[in-house]
């Protein structure tokens, strides 16, 4: 201070505004670094009960992703009754009489995402990563709902609160959670695009819309803009995947092969848009899965599947009866699963806690996306390499080249046009062992009566 009262106020000036200056060009070039530096780590999930212990936040933290995207099921908000099959209140079977599930009041999904919020495993994330994402069924306020549903509007609001959206957001005023993204400089182009597959959903069993015409003309305008290297559409249900097309009539799972017109509407919407590097990310069937399919767009379309980062489907399972699982995920039919030898389980799908993982090489020649599914520690338990030429067209539709028809390939058949034979044979199993547990049971029970019988009749003699 006092070496420079000796220098004249206007020399201050002078000096005070070149600091000013030379201040704001390092925050701007700072902001502009931020803006455009190239995203190689993304991580995301689905499912996540708030109410239960989420010890992946610590895997997804270690893996230190530059954005997360949230795939739905970010909180459980409806209410689950008990599973009654006998009294008043019925929630099971075909003489049931009352719903399963039933919505929450507003205050308590205020306070279901408060607690997720809280979570210092998120919380933590949230502060180093970008977080985007959609909804699923449980956050959007009932199990399974679609557009009938009455409290999507105050849903919306509290979701996207959530998600800390700007006030001044246009996702605040649209019909939809909807939402695109783009991150990354010229030639390391990252385009994120979150699809709403809830708010306008006709009813399952329709065949009818899943994203209604407003959402699809806002999809083909993305589609249609400016290009970028990698596409990842995110969708709170599977894609590519219809295992439930394998599992029925035991139990159907939602996906878009629910509804075959609108996958096949979304499969020629990126053929026609020409869009490159497209990439599947989705959630909701409490397990890990990664699927391909290569005879849509001309080039093979990847959906990595990461649902249960809290609930997963070995979880209402007891330990020893796992491995019964897991054999009944290798035995479901699935043309379109990735198998491969980096898999855990011999089905390559994975049925414990999960999150999905992409980490993209722009260094390397050509460039190489790796596509993974995590487990709670982190570790890799489905993966698969994807250079970024693959993601491009290379030669004629199978489906539209007339040289084509009849070749059968892996990830060229769709479960729902399977051999009945080979699509039914889970139920097939199923409901032949169970024949088969129920005799026995019965010639037990059977011999036990007729064992007690002969006991009493040669006391009854004695």
């Amino acid at each position: 201070m006092v070496a420079f009262s000796f220098i004249p106020k206007s020399h201050h000036v002078v000096m005070n505004h070149l600091s000013s200056f030379w201040l704001f060009s390092l925050l701007f070039t700072t902001a502009i670094a931020a803006q455009e530096s190239s995203i190689t780590r993304i991580a995301f999930g689905s499912c996540a009960n708030q109410s239960a212990p989420q010890p992946i936040w610590d895997a997804i933290n270690k893996f230190d992703p530059q954005l997360f995207i949230w795939l739905g099921d970010n909180i459980y908000g409806d209410i689950k009754r008990p599973l009654k099959v006998f009294g008043k209140e019925r929630t099971f079977g075909p003489w049931r009489n009352t719903p399963r599930f039933i919505p929450s009041s507003e205050e308590e999904m205020k306070s279901r995402y408060a607690i997720a919020k809280a979570t210092p495993g998120y919380s933590r994330l949230h502060r180093n990563a970008k977080v985007i994402g959609t909804w699923d069924d449980h956050d959007y306020g009932l199990n399974d709902a679609g557009k009938e549903f009455d409290h999507k509007v105050r849903n919306q609001k509290l979701m996207l609160d959530f998600l800390d959206e700007p006030l001044d957001s246009p996702r605040r005023k649209q019909a939809g959670v909807y939402a695109s993204y783009t991150y990354g400089p010229p030639n390391r182009k990252v385009k994120v695009i979150v699809l709403d597959t809830r708010y306008h959903r006709d009813p399952l069993r329709s065949d009818g819309s899943i994203l209604g015409d407003t959402q699809w003309g806002w999809l083909e305008n993305e589609l249609r803009g400016p290009l970028s290297e990698i596409t990842i559409i995110g969708s709170s249900v599977q894609v590519i995947s219809n295992i439930s097309a394998t599992t029925g009539p035991l139990f159907y799972m939602e996906s878009w092969g629910r509804f075959p017109k609108e996958r096949k509407r979304l499969f020629q919407l990126i053929s026609d848009t020409k869009r490159n590097g497209v990439i599947f990310i989705s959630g909701d069937v409490h397990f890990g899965e990664i699927t391909r399919y290569d005879c849509s767009v001309g080039y093979p379309l990847y959906d990595v599947t990461s649902s249960g980062l809290v609930q997963y489907v070995e979880k209402v399972i007891p330990y020893t009866l796992r491995p019964i699982i897991r054999l009944l995920f290798w035995y479901t039919p699935s043309t379109m699963r990735v198998i491969n030898e980096k898999c855990k389980f011999k089905s390559c799908t994975y049925g414990q806690q999960n999150f999905g993982a992409i980490s993209i090489d722009w260094n390397a020649n050509p460039v190489t996306i790796r596509l993974e599914v995590r487990d709670v520690n982190g570790h890799a338990v489905l993966g698969t390499n994807v250079s970024l030429p693959e993601l491009q067209p290379r030669g004629p539709n199978i489906l539209t080249d007339p040289t084509a028809k009849g070749k059968s390939q892996r990830h060229c058949t769709l479960e729902i046009d399977l051999p009945g034979t080979t699509r039914y044979r889970l139920a097939v199993l199923i409901y032949f062992t169970t024949a088969v547990l129920a005799m026995a049971l019965l010639g037990l029970i059977i011999g036990v009566v007729l064992t007690i019988t002969a006991c009493v009749y040669k006391c009854k003699v004695d």
